[in-house]
């Protein structure tokens, strides 16, 4: 097992009962029209720069909701915020509030808006 990959794997486990029920995909918070705009730019641009600007992969992987079944919504708000150790995937604690982490991946997982 490679370093870092049990605590991603811990993380999941816990986070697995959180979020919506199984098959299930929790609905985005409500954001105003400038910070939903602004988040799917942030997303495109600065996500994508690795996991491509389509968003189905490059040096990342895919952030498409086919890569993305069956990842709990709290998985990916977790990655998003404070990254997976032992990859390149950064946390972005210092520019994301939590509601704006559940609301990208909540749009993760439904299919990300173009811009």
């Amino acid at each position: 097992m490679r370093p870092g990959r049990g605590l991603t794997c811990l993380a999941l486990a816990c986070c697995t009962g959180l979020g919506a029920a199984a098959g299930q995909v929790q609905a985005a918070p409500d954001l105003d029209p400038a910070d939903r705009q602004r988040l799917i730019h942030l997303v495109r641009q600065d996500c994508g720069s690795c996991h491509g600007l389509r968003l189905s992969g490059g040096l990342g992987p895919a952030l498409t909701p086919q890569a993305l079944a069956g990842k709990p919504p709290a998985y990916l708000e977790q990655a998003i915020l404070h990254g997976l150790p032992g990859t390149a995937m950064p946390g972005w604690r210092g520019m994301l509030a939590p509601d704006e982490a559940a609301w990208i991946a909540a749009r993760l997982l439904q299919g990300f808006p173009e811009e």
